[in-house]
């Protein structure tokens, strides 16, 4: 029997969301096997006995993370180039064969950050995922907000789930943000929770807050990339919604893909990223607040996730557009990672 579970959060302008989810039984041996095999965008392949030698433990396998990306932009750090490409690196495999290029020493070994992957929380929380599948623990990657990186802002963010049978008498699914350690923010980042009152927002529960009237228009413009970027909004929480479906059904894609009824961020004639104007359009919004609907539920069958991809604005294997940070705006093949 199901039951209904309500729970108040804060959102970033500090106002209060309350969220209700009635979540199923406990997932199948059937979900924890799907989650325990790799995707196409995980899978290790020449480089698997490198990620089995990496620590189970969650908190020792979150710092070896850690150690492996530095972020684009939030180190500070220029690039060149070359190593700006790092970013759209998108497989495992291939960032795998970059680290063992650039150093290859043990994974958990320190390195300095020229032997590091160029990337971000989406690859650090990808890099854990396929971590814990090569070590048999089923995981995922989820696709939301973290309010927690800043005051009065809620970052994009990607973060993991990993499968712990030990946890409640019966197990649970637990988030883990493996690019920020618990020491630089007030959240145990080991176990962010995966309710409503998550510090960790998924895309999906702040659509919901925004359709229940819990979250204005105005309010949803406190969501994105950042405060002084045209990159946040209505519009980019509802390309969120189905960018974490894509990663719940094995499509772990990068947050500058683009697919279906995304919306893409607009260039103005000075080269510089412009404001969104995207026009109403109440069949798209029923069809994200069905898959919102959907994903909320921490033991949701992935199943009926696979089903909503028949819609064809949902489906990344349709085609998909990177319009990358790095400058690479290109259709991508995706039944590939060489």
């Amino acid at each position: 029997m199901s039951t209904s579970t309500t729970s108040t959060s804060t959102t970033s302008t500090g106002t209060t969301s309350t969220s209700t989810t009635t979540p199923d039984a406990s997932p199948t041996s059937d979900v924890l096997d799907r989650y325990r095999r790799h995707t196409p965008l995980s899978d290790p392949g020449a480089h698997a006995p490198s990620l089995r030698a990496l620590p189970a433990e969650p908190a020792a396998l979150a710092a070896a993370v850690r150690g492996l990306v530095v972020h684009y932009v939030a180190s500070g750090l220029t690039f060149t180039p070359e190593r700006l490409a790092d970013i759209d690196s998108r497989w495992v495999a291939r960032m795998l064969e970059r680290l063992a290029a650039r150093d290859p020493a043990p994974l958990d070994r320190p390195r300095e950050v020229d032997a590091r992957v160029v990337g971000c929380c989406r690859d650090a929380a990808l890099l854990y995922v396929a971590a814990a599948r090569e070590l048999g623990v089923p995981a995922r990657s989820r696709v939301g907000f973290a309010p927690y990186l800043r005051e009065g802002f809620a970052h994009d963010h990607v973060v993991a789930e990993h499968w712990d049978a030990a946890a409640d008498g019966g197990g649970r699914w637990v988030r883990v943000d493996p690019q920020i350690d618990p020491a630089w923010v007030g959240v145990d980042t080991l176990d962010l929770g995966t309710g409503a009152d998550s510090p960790f927002r998924t895309a999906a529960h702040v659509w919901l807050d925004h359709r229940a009237g819990r979250l204005s228009e105005a309010e949803l413009a406190g969501f994105g990339v950042g405060p002084d970027l045209p990159l946040r909004g209505r519009w980019f929480v509802r390309n969120y919604v189905v960018a974490e479906l894509a990663h719940l059904t094995g499509h772990e894609l990068l947050l500058w893909d683009l697919w279906g009824a995304m919306v893409p961020p607009v260039v103005g004639p000075d080269g510089r990223l412009a404001d969104v104007d995207a026009p109403p359009d109440p069949d798209l919004d029923a069809l994200v607040d069905r898959v919102a609907e959907a994903l909320v539920d921490p033991d949701v069958d992935p199943a009926s996730l696979d089903a909503l991809l028949d819609d064809p604005r949902l489906d990344p294997r349709r085609g998909v557009v990177c319009d990358s940070p790095s400058g690479l705006r290109a259709q991508v093949d995706l039944t590939s990672a060489g």
